[in-house]
């Protein structure tokens, strides 16, 4: 790459997952470029990008300070960036059992988040035949795990140490997808039932790396929002109601 930055950044506009990182980098002042790959296009799938990750998903990223040194997995490059470039230790801890609290949540929103939240929405926009009750399945996951994030926020602003960090990166872009396009409108209230999770993600957008980052990702969610795959999401809505 020619731009001259640490890292080169592959995500995409939408998609949740690769959101998480420029988090971390905007809050650790690490300069990068984003490569945006076009997922309904299959871009991911081309032989460039398996080339960087032969299992074809985003995010991944390469360091430039470090022999172009490849990695991918979300979580994976949120751990490897703090601890090679974390000097300040803003995002480290001083109790080691908070670190392995931090791997519990990491390990969770890999787990135990990101894969049913992203089936409701394959089952919602992308799935060739409408099947309501896997579409429900997995909105019935994303009211369980919101109620596991409820639990542990009601008892603390932060998932750990009491501190804004990763895990909280982690956790907060499948789930702010939760409330935006997976469940119909009145269908999902966030605020009422898990006022602790609603509060905690207006906490994480007044952080100013998060708020940065994540005002991007609005921009691109308004040059979409009347576009097929909006109108596809709110015709599945109505096909499905009436199922």
């Amino acid at each position: 790459m020619s731009h001259g930055k640490q890292f080169t950044l592959y995500s995409c506009t939408l998609g949740p997952n690769g959101w998480k990182i420029p988090f971390l980098l905007e809050a650790l002042g690490l300069p990068y470029e984003t490569v945006y790959l076009n997922i309904m296009q299959g871009e991911n799938k081309e032989p460039a990008f398996l080339g960087i990750n032969p299992n074809g998903r985003i995010p991944a990223i390469v360091d430039h300070h470090n022999n172009d040194f490849i990695l991918w997995e979300s979580c994976a490059i949120l751990l490897y960036i703090v601890d090679r470039y974390d000097t300040e230790g803003k995002f480290k801890y001083s109790d080691p059992n908070d670190q392995y609290r931090v791997l519990q949540w990491l390990f969770f929103q890999a787990s135990g988040q990101g894969p049913y939240y992203g089936q409701a929405v394959h089952f919602l926009m992308m799935h060739p035949v409408k099947v309501p009750t896997a579409l429900k399945r997995y909105q019935d996951e994303i009211r369980r795990v919101t109620g596991v994030l409820e639990t542990a926020l009601s008892k603390s602003q932060w998932l750990v140490g009491d501190k804004f960090g990763i895990a909280d990166m982690a956790m907060f872009p499948w789930q702010a997808l939760a409330t935006r396009g997976v469940f119909a409108e009145g269908d999902f209230d966030m605020a009422k039932e898990a006022p602790h999770v609603h509060d905690w993600m207006q906490r994480m957008l007044e952080q100013q790396p998060v708020k940065k980052a994540w005002s991007k990702r609005e921009e691109f969610v308004k040059a979409v929002s009347n576009g097929p795959d909006w109108q596809k999401a709110h015709e599945s809505f109505a096909a499905l109601s009436k199922a």
